[in-house]
Parts: structure tokens; C-alpha cells; sequence
């Protein structure tokens, strides 16, 4: 299997609960605590393997999916028929009873910038998962509030599904690690704070037993699923750690990388 060897920023051991702020935090106030611990690791092609890929065995997959969007400068356009077509793909991928994509972010990258959700959103270049065992329930009573209590009687998972605007992607493209090999003491409660409420995601601490995978020259008739939290706790991915990165082998001079992820929760019946 081919592979790159690149940088992935983990996070450094710390004493605190790392934080970050969402906004201009206040004066004096560092924005992050958060302190990056580069580390090069073995990033495969997940071309050869795509097939026995799945979101219960590695936390991710690889589906081929054309999307009938013209394009993703209309926000009615993603609103109407891209929710409408990545609700129906995801029931069929995961088995779902309902889907409930809850918002989406468009990265256009900029050289230099730093992923700001007061600005144009960039590529994360910092190994992360979205969600926690406590904040993925906690989404499910601040989105759905009076359905919650029934909803959390049953599975449910967050779900990520991630895809270029324009391919190949070669800048910046998104690696994705084999949830089942990173231990629970490698993932670290993190507080994401809103103007309205903290969040919470995990960081991640470096363990050389991690197994990392991207998809080289990605288009976008092609989409990963990500999945960043699952309630079942029997043995199965519950959280996949993803990151962008820097392909040593790949010229500066190749086009920014433009994608779109949806977030979505996944509910099962009890």
C-alpha cells in the first residue's frame, strides 16, 4: 500500500482542560490554550482498502457519490438539495431510521490563515474529533430539545460527511485515523466556547500505535463519512480523530483546496 509520511499536529500534555474561543476572547484572555505537538507518522492510501472500510470497524468510509449541485456558492441550493440527497445517502449507509443535518461548512483555504468561525473557515491542521461522549448527547437537547429524551433512548451517532468542491484535492487534504486504534487516555475533553454556550471536542495525545489514512487526488464525486460520536459502547468506532496535512510531495503551487462537511446526527430506533 503507498503511503506519505507527513506532520500531523497533536496535542501537547497538559495539566488543564485545553480551551478555545470561538470569538475575540477578552482582553488578556489567550484565545487558545490549546498547544500543538508535531509529530511525522505514516499516513496510507485508503484506495486499496476502501472496500472493507466501514463507520463500526475504522470510525470512516469511502463512498462514491455525484451530487446533483451545480454549485456550492449558493447556500438555498446546498440548503435544498444537498441536505435533501446527503439525508437519503446517509440512510442508506448507515441504516438510519432519520437524519437531521444540523449545519455545514464551506473551507476555502487561504494561504497562511488560520480557521476562524468569525471568518473564511480553513482547513484544521490539528488532530481533533468533534464531538465527546458528554457533548454528543448534549447536541441532541440543544437541537432537538422536545424529542431529546425519546431520541437518547435510542443509538445515536454523529456523523461528519466530508467532501471536495473542486479536485483534485492535493493541498491540504484530510487524514483520517483507524478509531479503534486509539485508546481512550489518547483522547482529551476540550472546551470550544460560544458567544451562547461552550461545546466541548477532543484533542488528542500521540501514541505511535495510531493508523492514519487519506484519500490522494480526491474529487468530489467521492465523500468520507466521519464518524465523531456513537452512544453504543460495545466494542465498535465510537470516534474517529481527523486532521488535515501537508503532502511533502506535493508542489506549493497546486490549488487551494475548497470542501464542504455536513454535521449530522443519526438516530436509531430504542
Amino acid at each position: 500500500m503507498s503511503s506519505v509520511n507527513a506532520q500531523l499536529n497533536y496535542l501537547a500534555p497538559t495539566a488543564e482542560k485545553p480551551r478555545t474561543y470561538a470569538y475575540d476572547p477578552p482582553a488578556g484572555v489567550a484565545r487558545t490554550t490549546v498547544v500543538n505537538e508535531p509529530h511525522e507518522v505514516v499516513i496510507r492510501d485508503a484506495r486499496p482498502v476502501a472496500s472493507r472500510l466501514s463507520l463500526d470497524a475504522e470510525g470512516f468510509a469511502l463512498l462514491r457519490h455525484r451530487s446533483r449541485v451545480s454549485g456550492f456558492d449558493d447556500e438555498h441550493e446546498i440548503r435544498s438539495v444537498y441536505y435533501s440527497e446527503s439525508e437519503e445517502l446517509l440512510k442508506d449507509v448507515t441504516g438510519a431510521d432519520r437524519v437531521f443535518i444540523f449545519d455545514h461548512t464551506i473551507r476555502r483555504r487561504i494561504w497562511g490563515a488560520e480557521d476562524r468561525r468569525d471568518g473564511p473557515r480553513q482547513p484544521v491542521a490539528r488532530v481533533h474529533v468533534d464531538h465527546t461522549a458528554t457533548s454528543g448527547p448534549q447536541r441532541v437537547r440543544d437541537l432537538l430539545p422536545n424529542e431529546a429524551e425519546e431520541l437518547l433512548r435510542g443509538r445515536v451517532q454523529i456523523i461528519n460527511l466530508w467532501r471536495p468542491i473542486r479536485g483534485p484535492v492535493q493541498d491540504a487534504p484530510l487524514a483520517v485515523c483507524d478509531a479503534l486504534s486509539v485508546k481512550p487516555a489518547d483522547v482529551v475533553p476540550a472546551d470550544l466556547i460560544y458567544r451562547e454556550r461552550v461545546g466541548e471536542t477532543y484533542a488528542v495525545t500521540f501514541d505511535p500505535a495510531h493508523q492514519w489514512f487519506y484519500v490522494p487526488q480526491m474529487q468530489p464525486d467521492e465523500a468520507l463519512v466521519l464518524k465523531c460520536y456513537d452512544s453504543q459502547t460495545d466494542g465498535r468506532a465510537r470516534f474517529a480523530p481527523h486532521s488535515a496535512f501537508t503532502d511533502p510531495s506535493v508542489p506549493s503551487s497546486v490549488p487551494p483546496r475548497e470542501s464542504i462537511e455536513l454535521r449530522t446526527l443519526i438516530f436509531h430506533g430504542a
